[in-house]
Parts: structure tokens; C-alpha cells; sequence
């Protein structure tokens, strides 16, 4: 008989696969996004993502207990404002819908850390992620309105902030405007490698953020690009980000791959909204174990080099991890 490894040794049971399995999935990995609407009685459901809601401010409290008890690590929210306009104002208003919830979530569980999505698409009249010139995106007067976004948002207690907005220089741009308002403690999350994907449908409608006009192909990643990806996170990485991000998750893995190695600091995956509901049809249709793919596909996340995994499974997986 020819010599050769005996590697199912080290798989022989459940015992032996745990002491040697080299990643860890955790609760503590998980962000839970949140949507948070002015005028709720009660939780919204949105349809195009089962499980998910909307939640009105003062549903903040409860919610994040529930977050705090699944030991999930942190929210990222969401706000749909009541008024959109061209310039976006409201997404700074400092008694605007994600500003008061920051605060009533500091307030009632202040252990929970509360990141904030940084960007005007649900707050402008026309849905793009930057204010116009014309019908083109106007990068340099948009990050202005970032930078005042961001700070709002770290004034009311965000602990950390995360322009998704895909302007050139917006982690700059907020890195220099919370030093000027000594804010220089929080932390900048850089949507670094964010595509122009079409796995964000149901986000769409669960932010009420679809453009207009046109698509965001102009700013968002072209879903063809590996190496211009990589440019975008070390410009991130230089501009002062203090995590990094890949956007969307399972049909970049590779991008996550190269993120890994190209830096030290923390990195984020989104698994987004079009992945989540996708799995969810899957298993509802009894195609899948839902509970085995979920946890494998975020397994996948943190094989791939992710340190975060910005999930709407956050509360579910956790349940199950925890349950083993």
C-alpha cells in the first residue's frame, strides 16, 4: 500500500474538528443594519427582505436590549427621513430621525456601539448618493454636506461613522471635520471597495433610496474591477479610515481576499441586502437548511479575512451560535 496523509484523522468527529477549526464565527463579529422611520405604531415589515423592519426612534430602546442580549457587536443605522430635498438638509438636522435615535439608544443601553451610515441618498428629492450639477454628481459640494452629516451624527453620540456615499475623499473629508469639532476620538469606517451591484434590490426598497435617473455606476465600483478596488481601499487607508470595507460580500470574496493582504487594519464585509433575501427565498422554498447555509456563508466572511461581518443575520445567527 503507497504511503499517503491520513488528513480525515484531524475530521474524525465533532471534538476533533472544533479544537482544530482556524476560524472562529462569534456574535461579537456581527453589525446589525437598522432602518429607523419617523410614524411607526409598530415595526414596518419590508417585504422584499423577510424577517427585516423598520422602526420607528422610539422603538430604539427595545431593540437594541434585544441586540445587547444576543451579544451582537454593534447597529449600523439607516434613517428615511419625512423631507427630501435637493440639497439633503435633513440628513443633518440634529433632531433628525437617525440623530435621535443615536441618543435614545446611548441613553437606555449605552453599551451598544451604534455606527451610522454616512450618505444623502435617502435624504435627496432625486435618490443619488451626492448633490447634483445638472444631472451629473457634484463630489466636492457633496462632501461638504458628508462632513456636517458626520458630525451630527458623532455629536449625538454615534460611536463610529461610515460614508457610503463612494465620493472621492470622503474619508478625508470627515476625518478633518470631526478633528475641527473635537471628535477626533471616533472612528471613520470607509465603504472602501463598495460596487455598483445589483445585489443591493431590496435595500432599495427598505431605504426608499432608489435613484430617479440614471444608476450610480459613475461613483459605485464597476463590479469588473479588482485592482481599482485595491486603489480605492489603500486611498481609504490613507485618507485616515480606521476600518476598511468590502460591499457586497459573496460575489467578492476575491476582493476581500486581496483587502485582507493589503492591510493591517480591521476589515468589514457587508453581506447585503440582495445576498440575505436570496437565502431566505432559498430556504423558504425548501431548497436549503437555512440554518447550515447561513452560518456557512458567514463562516465564509471570516475565512475570507474579514474581521466585521455587517449582516441583517445578525440576530438569527447569533441565536443559533449561541444555542450550539
Amino acid at each position: 500500500m503507497p504511503e499517503f496523509e491520513r488528513l480525515r484523522r484531524l475530521r474524525g468527529n465533532k471534538s476533533l474538528r472544533d479544537l482544530f477549526a482556524e476560524t472562529v464565527l462569534m456574535p461579537r463579529h456581527f453589525v446589525y443594519p437598522v432602518f429607523v422611520k419617523d410614524g411607526l405604531s409598530k415595526p414596518e415589515p419590508i417585504s422584499a427582505m423577510p424577517g427585516q423592519h423598520r422602526y420607528s426612534p422610539d422603538m430604539m430602546p427595545e431593540l437594541a436590549g434585544e441586540v445587547a442580549g444576543h451579544g451582537v457587536g454593534a447597529v449600523l443605522l439607516f434613517g428615511l427621513p419625512d423631507k427630501k430635498s435637493p440639497g439633503a438638509e435633513s440628513c443633518y438636522d440634529p433632531d433628525g430621525v437617525v440623530q435621535r435615535s443615536i441618543r435614545l439608544i446611548k441613553e437606555s443601553v449605552p453599551e451598544v456601539l451604534v455606527m451610522t451610515d454616512v450618505c444623502v441618498c435617502a435624504y435627496t428629492d432625486h435618490g443619488h448618493c451626492g448633490l447634483l450639477a445638472g444631472t451629473r454628481v457634484d463630489n466636492d459640494t457633496t462632501l461638504e454636506v458628508l462632513a456636517e452629516m458626520a458630525v451630527s451624527h458623532a455629536q449625538a453620540g454615534a460611536d463610529v461613522v461610515a460614508p457610503s456615499s463612494m465620493m472621492d475623499g470622503q474619508v478625508a473629508a470627515l476625518r478633518e471635520a470631526l478633528d475641527a469639532n473635537n471628535l477626533s476620538e471616533v472612528p471613520v469606517m470607509g465603504y472602501s471597495a463598495k460596487f455598483a451591484s445589483a445585489y443591493y434590490g431590496p435595500f432599495r426598497e427598505a431605504a426608499d433610496s432608489a435613484p430617479s435617473f440614471g444608476d450610480r455606476a459613475s461613483y459605485q465600483h464597476d463590479a469588473r474591477n479588482a485592482r481599482h478596488s485595491e486603489r480605492e481601499i489603500l486611498s481609504d487607508d490613507a485618507e485616515g479610515a480606521d476600518i476598511l470595507m468590502v460591499k457586497p460580500g459573496l460575489a467578492y470574496l476575491d476582493v476581500l481576499c486581496r483587502a485582507r493582504q493589503l492591510t493591517r487594519k480591521p476589515l468589514a464585509v457587508y453581506n447585503v441586502s440582495g445576498e440575505y433575501s436570496m437565502l431566505k427565498a432559498a430556504s423558504q422554498a425548501g431548497l436549503l437548511d437555512e440554518r447550515k447555509v447561513i452560518l456557512e456563508t458567514l463562516t465564509a466572511f471570516r475565512r475570507a479575512g474579514a474581521d466585521l461581518i455587517i449582516t441583517y443575520h445578525a440576530l438569527e445567527a447569533s441565536a443559533w451560535l449561541t444555542s450550539n
